[in-house]
């Protein structure tokens, strides 16, 4: 899709071209379409205001909004999870990354919109926790941080894990959506699982044990 980007977010915003004009539509899906980010002009252009303007059209015709931010807590970050009514913290099983999550969790908690707005009864933003990475052999050598470890740094639920796969790595130098491999594959299948979850279906986590040696494996390696 982002071979097909000529307008963007910040062409929305200074009223350069019209929304409908910067929406890509996902040729798999009609029902999809994304909306790029600039990557030319410094993120300081946006603006509180603005960005709220073009949220606000965007959910007269959007049933969800998903808003990918960047890591870190620069402008553009931050603007994304000010404006968050559910936001879904990714992170991996090591503790640089958790330590950058717990930054993020933070700023929600404390400056997003929905705690400005908390003395007037408005709820906290819905916070979860995606684990992306996830090595079960790894976890089980204690050479990585488990599911527990990392709830217990991040205080938050976990509403998906998504295993070590290859496939991810092929899929993104290809521009195809790993989901899109269907259920056979693991990674497909735990992203479908998280997103089930979000909208509210009870599914227990997948793939976050090793998986056992047949005889052969473990006699010719």
């Amino acid at each position: 899709m982002e071979r097909r980007v000529i307008f963007d977010f910040v062409n929305v915003l200074f009223e350069e071209c019209s929304l409908h004009q910067a929406l890509i539509k996902d040729k798999r899906n009609s029902n999809l379409m994304m909306l790029a980010a600039s990557q030319t002009r410094d993120k300081d252009s946006l603006t509180v205001e603005g960005v709220e303007r073009v949220l606000s059209e965007l959910s007269k015709t959007f049933d969800y909004v998903v808003l990918d931010s960047p890591a870190g807590i620069e402008s553009g970050a931050r603007h994304a999870m000010y404006f968050a009514d559910d936001s879904i913290i990714v992170t991996n099983p090591e503790l640089s990354s958790c330590r950058d999550a717990d930054k993020m969790v933070g700023f929600i908690s404390s400056r997003s919109r929905r705690a400005e707005m908390g003395a007037s009864g408005v709820s906290p933003v819905s916070q979860t926790l995606l684990i992306t990475r996830y090595d079960a052999t790894r976890v089980e050598n204690e050479e990585s941080l488990s599911i527990v470890d990392i709830e217990e740094l991040l205080g938050l639920p976990v509403i998906g894990v998504i295993p070590e796969s290859k496939d991810i790595l092929t899929c993104t130098n290809l521009g195809t959506p790993v989901i899109t491999l269907g259920e056979p594959n693991s990674a497909a299948g735990a992203y479908s699982d998280m997103v089930d979850r979000f909208l509210g279906e009870e599914k227990a986590l997948r793939f976050t044990t090793p998986e056992p040696v047949s005889f052969f494996k473990r006699i010719f390696g």
